[in-house]
């Protein structure tokens, strides 16, 4: 059973450790000064002053006066009254400046972060369309049997296919839509790895209107002859840099020569390189472009380094870390899903209630490690970079990188779990 809290270290390895995390640690073990230096890690020196930042004395949120209101943009009452439900009052930038070019039907690529609010901005309108075109065709279930690879431009408006890069994310876009989507009669079928295959080909022959998924399930159902592409008129890519940088973008390419050419394409990435503007090219038609991406690193995220002094006691630096006052909710990265189980299970065995997401658990295991971390039941979830891609947390107080990212871009994404919301947040590296 798991310690309500772990205990101190009983030898003289005991810091004392200020609020301002700034300042340097005290005793075996200190957060570095300013000074440059780096490591050679897969062949890029990082410079560790980038992992050194002071958040904003204020936390003053960027002021944004959106354009639309989300009755102003024509939802049906129905799609409003579970906006509502949700709590949001007004659309982010990313979903005011989005909504209305797709509710146009127009191609659209979407440049944003995680935690901007894009998952709704491409949900909402595609809910939107899948409930009024149903309710206006009022296919029978019977003729959806009779029909499963009937290619009607009526039909495919009323399928929407997703395609997201880890199995966390997909869960997560799930979840959105199956809240908005409440009382709507939408049906959705998650194709992601660690679930049941035989499960998701049956769910796939009743023709949900969302198919959400990962690349490699995704594929799994194609070459079985479950799943055609062809019959989705809206296909949405999300999180595509990342699909391109874990291998998936000969995946992706497959994809995209299955779909109907008569279709609504949205393509939404944090960054567009060479090989994600390779997809582009084929993917989106005369698209409208919406950029509403942040700086390079969070502003209210207080960024510094924890210098090792022995490596045999690195672990128990971070035990000390976690047991001071306001680590309350510790998201630490690793290198491997190796590093990061075994780091688990040394935290676990003093006490700490931690747990892990990484590509050797259980898709079950995963998802109740992320909820229980959502709802505070754990103090620390770990975590590799692939695994976490895409996670809306709210309220991380403490990122820590416990092994250095080997880019300065994976490094943006670690630390962007904290500071959102208008609440500062803190992010340690350990050199």
């Amino acid at each position: 059973m798991l310690l309500e809290k772990a205990p101190p270290l009983t030898n003289s390895f005991k810091p004392k450790i200020k609020q301002n995390m700034s300042n340097n640690f005290r005793g075996n073990f200190r957060v570095g000064r300013r000074r440059r230096q780096g490591g050679n890690f897969g062949g890029n020196r990082l410079d560790i002053n980038r992992f050194i930042h002071k958040a904003a004395d204020t936390c003053v949120a960027e002021s944004y006066t959106p354009r639309n209101s989300f009755e102003g943009f024509g939802f049906c009452p129905e799609v409003v009254r579970n906006i509502t439900k949700k709590g949001y009052a007004s659309p982010t930038p990313i979903q005011d400046q989005s909504i209305p070019a797709i509710l146009e039907g127009k191609d659209l690529i979407g440049l944003a972060n995680t935690g901007t609010g894009k998952t709704a901005a491409f949900l909402l309108p595609m809910i939107d369309k899948v409930f009024k075109n149903k309710r206006n065709q009022n296919f029978s279930s019977a003729t959806r049997k009779r029909n499963q690879n009937f290619s009607s431009t009526s039909y495919r408006s009323e399928r929407v296919f997703i395609v997201t890069p880890t199995r966390e994310l997909a869960q997560q876009i799930n979840e959105e839509l199956r809240f908005f989507a409440q009382n709507l009669g939408i049906y959705s079928t998650l194709l992601i790895g660690g679930a049941n295959l035989n499960r998701q080909a049956q769910e796939l022959y009743r023709n949900p209107h969302f198919v959400i998924g990962t690349p490699g399930r995704i594929r799994d159902l194609i070459n079985r002859k479950c799943l055609n592409l062809s019959n989705f008129g809206n296909v949405i890519l999300d999180e595509v840099d990342l699909m391109v940088d874990i291998g998936f973008i000969r995946d992706v390419e497959f994809f995209i020569s299955l779909l109907s050419r008569e279709r609504q394409s949205l393509f939404f990435s944090a960054t567009i390189s060479a090989k994600v503007n390779h997809i582009l090219q084929s993917f989106v038609k005369n698209p409208v472009t919406v950029s509403v991406k942040t700086g390079e690193t969070a502003d209210l995220v207080d960024q510094d380094v924890v210098r090792v002094m022995d490596k045999n006691k690195k672990v128990d630096q971070l035990h000390q870390l976690l047991i001071q006052k306001g680590f309350d909710k510790v998201l630490i990265f690793g290198a491997t899903k190796w590093n990061v189980e075994r780091l688990t299970k040394e935290l676990v065995n003093r006490g700490f209630r931690a747990a892990a997401i990484h590509g050797n658990k259980t898709q079950g295991a995963r998802l109740r490690a992320v909820q229980e971390f959502k709802q505070g039941l754990l103090q620390v979830l770990l975590a590799t970079d692939v695994a976490s891609r895409g996670l809306d947390i709210p309220n991380v107080t403490h990122v820590i990188n416990y092994e250095i990212p080997k880019t300065y871009e994976d490094y943006t994404h670690r630390i962007g779990r904290t500071g959102r919301a208008n609440n500062k947040g803190t992010a340690l590296t350990f050199v």
